[in-house]
């Protein structure tokens, strides 16, 4: 067994048992949670899109949670600036001002999991600045670079609300690995549980019993690392890969249509060699989980949708119609390349 089979040989069981922490705090989430378990396992920024009350808050309470780590997070507002990440002021008891580090540079290089809560809340100012921080997992404050090497950024945004919020710039879209929509549970036996049980009208009872520090933050990098230079991806599968990326930016080019849209006028702007990557990533991930060491074509449809979607950016006449359109465009493309 090489390096990296003795040190995954035992991560795979810690994977399953992060899920089972989560389903403690969450139901009716499944395929949510998965997603999750993916993004911190590639070691990627989440944007969690969702209505009002379907459980975004406590998935990713419960994630931070689990992670282990330090954890932060900032409220979404339409007054909120750059500054308010790094620093506040205040008054002293002797009525003296005085400077604190915000939220960012609270808990230092121990920070594992930055929550940021109605996004699209915030300014584009307040994005910029974001931007940096997951980019680069660091950010200049008090004339240093401070650095986050364990830091996940995870956002959510009301689909819902549209007064005082800002849309995320393409930019800003793009930096997020996977955008994972929750939505309102469907099954009758969980819409019972959610409304009758009293469980699931206290979060913090619901958290309480989540394990903290299921994994072992200040090792996930190296086991990131490992899961992607073990998985393997064929010529084949690389093959498809690109096809996949230039139907995305060039879906008439594959023979797709769609309703009431000029195809050669839809597109503004397909994924970017970022965003190919952080598929890749994802679906190696998603191998890996499956217990495989190579990657198969189920494995890049299954993270297909949630880290495409969001980078596949529309003309302004057609944007307006991006919930309709994306996701069937999504579709029609897996359908429309043909898989090795």
């Amino acid at each position: 067994m090489n390096q990296h089979g003795h040190l995954l040989a035992d991560r795979w069981s810690e994977a399953m048992g992060f899920e089972e922490e989560l389903k403690k705090a969450i139901i009716g989430q499944d395929p949510a949670i998965g997603l999750v378990t993916i993004a911190v396992f590639a070691r990627g920024h989440v944007l969690l899109e969702g209505g009002v009350g379907v459980g975004k808050t406590t998935l990713l309470r419960a994630v931070a949670r689990a992670i282990g780590g330090e954890y932060e997070r900032i409220e979404g507002t339409i007054d909120l600036m750059p500054s308010d990440l790094i620093y506040y002021t205040y008054l002293d008891e002797r009525g003296k001002p005085g400077v604190a580090p915000g939220p960012l540079l609270r808990k230092g290089e121990k920070l594992s999991t930055f929550f940021f809560n109605e996004i699209n809340r915030a300014r584009p100012q307040v994005h910029s600045l974001l931007l940096r921080v997951m980019a680069e997992r660091s950010v200049m404050a008090f004339n240093r670079e401070h650095g986050f090497p364990h830091l996940l950024v995870f956002a959510d945004r009301n689909r819902v609300e549209k007064e005082e919020t800002f849309e995320l710039p393409a930019a800003a879209r793009d930096r997020f690995m996977l955008e994972i929509g929750m939505p309102t549970p469907t099954d009758p036996a969980v819409q019972d549980l959610l409304a009758f049980d009293p469980r699931f009208h206290d979060p913090d009872r619901l958290l309480a019993s989540v394990r903290h520090g299921a994994l072992a933050f200040e090792e996930m990098n190296d086991i990131a690392a490992a899961i992607q230079e073990s998985i393997i991806a064929s010529d084949a599968m690389r093959t498809y890969v690109r096809e996949l990326w230039r139907a995305s930016a060039e879906p008439e080019t594959f023979g797709i249509r769609l309703p009431d849209a000029d195809m050669g006028e839809l597109i503004e702007a397909g994924p970017s060699p970022r965003g190919m990557s952080h598929l890749i990533r994802a679906a190696r991930v998603q191998a890996w989980l499956s217990r495989r060491d190579h990657v198969r074509p189920e494995d890049v449809q299954a993270v297909f949708a949630p880290a495409m979607s969001h980078r596949i950016f529309l003309k302004h006449v057609y944007e307006y119609r991006r919930a309709e359109l994306v996701p069937e465009l999504v579709s029609r493309i897996l359908r429309s390349v043909a898989a090795p």
